[in-house]
This record gives structure tokens, C-alpha cells and sequence, in this order.
């Protein structure tokens, strides 16, 4: 139960405020700032109430000196209304807020309340980041689930070998953190670490980044180019979305490979190299081999050592430190306020599938906090998406237990559906017919059937 403590000279305040919030929290007392000093120190409490006038020593020196000894301890200033001046100065000298008297009731324990979240808020972030310090991060990669544990594990073991690895995941797992914490784990940590994405670049120029070419080699090669395969000579080299290059294009990485030398296009000299690759794909090359679109040579020499990164809504114990991470960096590149999920949105967030995995909670977050200019984010504040995947999840948890009836349940899924298109086609029924699969005239039918009109949007 959080500790609060009482600092006021008069005991008619005292006995109040203690009858107020006996029920939800263990109170202490004091009727000077001496005492209180001792009191704080010794029960370190959660809450301090503290009074701006106090005998002997003020309230104001008294906030000074807790806020010195524990910055982390909530200040709520306690003033008459003709000092509420004092108070605010008294906020900016580090108390969390200030009630008036006489008190309101409601307010006060408003006040209280929201002191008392705040304070449970940072605790939980201090543990995560702990756990995220000493215990769940691993050269940036963030994991406490026992895939990322596995991952972490694999990573140590190849790290200082130069053997060929192949990652697979999902399209934001992080693939790239993983292939930089091996090359920054390796011998090779003092040398480049060079990142081609093999799908962003057009086939036509693909050889020429990978290799280089000379002068003259082609139209628009006005002087001589070094390719990424020799800007990572005794480093290391990361294809990104390997499955996406085109045979001609393996060939000749595969021949680079085995011989560990290549010519520029438009050369002649050959090129020697040392480059341990590492490469990366979302797509299944098994089968890509048996469609005839990936090389079967080239698959096995570079699935030396394969990662395979299990997508978020495999691993969703991992949501929570890796949310409550990024709010805190956001937060501090922002303005330097920390900014804290409610148990419910971090709830929300761990019902939610999440198809973009880590890079999608990152935007999510981002986005969140951009537009919410509040201490703690609530289920309110995430994306409409998001929202309705829980509420989708409840109902279908709600139809098991019996709660509501099937019939029921499809309704209101209909009825999500038809806002979700209405929505993503700004409103144009037309379009958003299109995107259910159906005709306008029932698309109105079923905004008419369900009450859905445009302020619903």
C-alpha cells in the first residue's frame, strides 16, 4: 500500500486528511518540518502532503530539502488560496502540484491519486530499464522472451567466427540490429559494417553498387566507383532482402563467395576481398527455389548459420519493455519528460497482432506521444486500429464465456468493419463499398441497419 505523509502544524488538518485517505493508502504525520525531515528519511515515503507554512523552518525549505535527498518522492504543496502564488513557485522548485484549502473532497483525492500513479509509473520504468541494462538488452536488441533469449545466445556463439549467416523474420523485426550486434561482437568491430537493402535498389544498378564500376563503364559513369562489397573489405557486409536480387545478380555474388574476388563493371583487374556477408530476407527461399527464382548453390552457402526472428504477436511478453523502452527515448529526444503508458493502454497494446512488428510499435508510439501532450498515455490516445483490435479481442473472449451471443458479436463486427472502411476512404462510400466487396446500395443499407452516420467517423 503506497506511504503518505501528513505535514501540517494544525491537527483538525491532519485528522482530515487522514480520514480522507485512510481506506487506500498507510499515513504518517508531523506537525513540524524537523519531524517530517526524520519521518522522510526513515519511511521514505511515497507521498508527502506538506503545508507552505510551518513553524520553525517553512514548507518551502522543507520541499527544498526533500527534493534534494530523494528527487524521485512526490511533493503535493498544501496552501491557503491567497498563496497560491507560493505554490506554483513551489512547483517550480520541484513539488508535483498543490491543493487549495479549504479542500475539496473530489479534488484532493484526484490529486492524490494521479501523484501516487505517477510515482508507481516511474518505479515500473526504472525496473524495466533495469531489466532492459542488465538483463534484456543485447547490443540494442531488446528481448526477454525465450526466442530473443535463444537469438542473444546464438549471436555469442557465431559473433567471432567468420561464418556465413542467414536472418529471417518478418519485415520489422529488427534483422539489421541483429546483423550489427555480430559484426560489433566480431573481430572484424574496428572495420566497416556496410548495410545494402537489395530490394531498394533497380536491377539495373544493382551490379554497379554491389561491385563498383570504372570510368566510362556505362552512360553517366563519369569517374570511378567503389562498390559495397570493396567498402567492406575486412569488415562486414549486410544484404538486406537477398531474395529479392535476380539470378544473374547471385551468380555473381556467389562467385565473389567462393573465389573472394570480383572485377568493377567495365574492369579487368580483379578486385581481391575479405568480407564476412551476412544476409537478411522476409521471403520463404525454400520455395523460392522451387519456383526457380533463388539459386540453390547460393541458398546453401549462405545458410551457414540461419536466425530466424519470431514476428511480435509471437513473443508479445516482449510488448511491454519494449514499449515502455521507446516511450522513454521518444519522451527524452521530445523534451526530456519521461511519458508513461497506463496499464491499460500497455493492455491494448498486447492484445494488438502487430503485421509490422517492432518498426510499427515504434511509429505507434511516436505518433502517440507527437500528439497526446499529457504524463501518461491511455487507451484513448493510441490509433483507432489498434483500439479496435482489442475491442475485437474482448468480444471474441466475451462470445467464449458466454457473455453475448454470436449474433451479437457479428453485428458489432460488421459494424466495425463498415466504420473501418468508411474511415480509411475519408468517408466516401463509393470506395469504401469497394474495399467490403459490395455494392453502395447495400453499404447504405447496413449504415442505416447499424445507425452509422458521419460524426461516428
Amino acid at each position: 500500500m503506497p506511504k503518505v505523509l501528513i505535514v501540517d502544524d494544525d491537527p483538525s488538518v491532519r485528522e482530515f486528511l487522514k480520514i480522507t485517505l485512510k481506506p487506500d493508502y498507510t499515513l504518517l504525520e508531523a506537525s513540524q518540518a524537523r519531524e517530517a525531515i526524520e519521518l522522510f528519511r526513515q519511511e521514505r515515503p511515497d507521498l508527502v502532503l506538506l503545508d507552505i507554512l510551518l513553524p520553525e523552518i517553512s514548507g518551502m525549505e522543507c520541499l527544498k530539502q526533500f527534493v534534494q535527498e530523494r528527487p524521485d518522492a512526490k511533493v503535493i504543496m498544501i496552501t491557503a488560496v491567497d498563496r497560491v502564488k507560493v505554490a506554483v513557485e513551489a512547483m517550480q522548485l520541484g513539488a508535483f502540484d498543490y491543493i487549495p484549502k479549504p479542500f475539496d473532497v473530489e479534488t484532493l483525492r484526484l490529486v492524490v491519486d494521479r501523484a501516487i500513479h505517477s510515482r508507481q509509473m516511474e518505479q515500473e520504468i526504472h525496473l524495466l530499464r533495469s531489466e532492459v541494462d542488465q538483463k534484456y538488452q543485447f547490443q540494442n536488441i531488446i528481448g526477454k522472451s525465450p526466442q530473443m533469449q535463444e537469438i542473444f545466445r546464438v549471436i555469442e556463439q557465431v559473433a567471432d567466427k567468420d561464418s556465413t549467416v542467414l536472418i529471417l523474420g518478418e519485415s520489422g523485426t529488427g534483422k539489421e540490429l541483429v546483423a550489427r550486434a555480430i559484426h560489433e561482437m566480431s573481430s572484424r568491430n574496428d572495420k566497416n559494417f556496410v548495410g545494402l537493402n537489395c530490394a531498394a535498389i533497380p536491377e539495373h544498378l544493382i551490379e554497379s553498387e554491389l561491385f563498383g564500376h570504372e570510368k566510362g563503364a556505362f552512360t553517366d559513369a563519369f569517374e570511378r566507383k567503389m562498390g559495397q562489397f570493396e567498402a567492406a573489405n575486412n569488415g562486414t557486409l549486410f544484404l538486406d532482402e537477398i531474395g529479392d536480387l535476380s539470378l544473374s545478380t547471385q551468380v555473381k555474388i556467389l562467385r565473389v563467395l567462393q573465389e573472394k574476388e570480383f572485377h568493377r563493371v567495365g574492369g579487368t583487374t580483379p578486385i581481391k576481398v575479405d568480407v564476412r556477408l551476412i544476409a537478411a530476407t522476409n521471403k520463404d527461399l525454400e520455395e523460392a527455389i522451387r519456383q526457380g527464382k533463388f539459386r540453390e548453390d547460393l541458398y546453401f552457402r549462405i545458410n551457414v548459420v540461419p536466425i530466424t526472428i519470431s514476428p511480435l504477436r509471437q513473443r508479445r511478453e516482449d510488448i511491454p519493455i519494449l514499449a515502455n523502452h521507446y516511450a522513454e527515448l521518444l519522451s527524452k529526444r521530445e523534451n526530456g519528460k519521461v511519458r508513461t503508458l497506463s496499464q491499460k493502454a500497455m493492455e491494448v497494446l498486447m492484445s494488438y497482432d502487430w503485421p509490422g512488428n517492432v518498426r510499427e510499435l515504434q511509429n505507434v508510439l511516436e505518433r502517440t506521444l507527437g500528439l497526446v501532450d499529457r504524463d501518461v498515455i491511455y487507451p484513448d490516445d493510441l490509433p483507432p486500429e489498434i483500439r479496435e483490435a482489442y475491442r475485437f479481442v474482448k468480444r471474441k473472449e466475451s462470445v467464449l464465456e458466454g457473455e453475448v451471443t454470436m449474433g451479437e458479436a457479428e453485428k458489432e463486427f460488421e459494424r466495425e468493419l463498415i466504420l473501418n472502411a468508411l474511415r480509411k476512404s475519408k468517408g466516401i462510400q463509393t470506395k469504401a463499398a469497394q474495399m467490403l466487396g459490395v455494392s453502395r446500395r447495400i453499404l447504405k443499407y447496413k449504415m442505416d441497419k447499424y445507425s452509422i452516420n458521419y460524426k461516428d467517423l
